[in-house]
């Protein structure tokens, strides 16, 4: 390959999103059908539906309006800080360090190209990595039952 196709490549490759990543990086991405706004109310509003099962929206962090704010342009951006205090307040009395990493987030982000997307760490992602990095167990029932509420929200939010 000469170097002009090179460079074609290395620059067509560097405009693609990236979304295929390694096995392990526990990162689940969902392209939405709606804008950054609204996926992200779609997926607060799934969270809250389920409320009496212990689900909450903790907050929401707007990393383009902080960027525009320091007159830097970014295109949308928005975390959303979720969880479940039944779940997860256990975890944090046996170890206080697992309240770095958890609650829950849920990007939503555009990218280069306008399309919309959703990202979260997978239910065993958190489970096998996240708390064994605090100490504690992983338990493979949790991390299919909250993969599937995860996968829920997620469906709920892009759809």
């Amino acid at each position: 390959m000469d170097w002009v196709s090179r460079v074609a490549a290395t620059a067509f490759l560097c405009s693609v999103p990236q979304l295929s990543f390694s096995a392990d990086s526990g990162l689940i991405t969902k392209e939405s059908k709606h804008s950054v706004s609204e996926t992200a109310q779609r997926f607060e509003s799934a969270v809250n539906d389920k409320s009496a099962n212990g689900w909450m929206v903790f907050t929401e962090i707007d990393h383009a309006a902080a960027a525009e704010k320091n007159g830097l342009k970014l295109r949308p951006r928005t975390v959303i800080v979720y969880g479940n205090p039944k779940i997860g307040t256990a975890n944090m009395q046996k170890a206080p360090t697992v309240a770095i990493d958890v609650p829950l987030k849920a990007l939503v982000w555009e990218d280069d190209q306008g399309k919309v997307w959703l990202t979260y760490n997978s239910a065993e992602y958190i489970q096998d990595y996240v708390y064994p990095r605090h100490g504690l167990p992983s338990n493979p029932a949790a991390a299919k039952a909250t993969g599937s509420v995860l996968a829920d929200f997620a469906q709920k939010a892009t759809d």
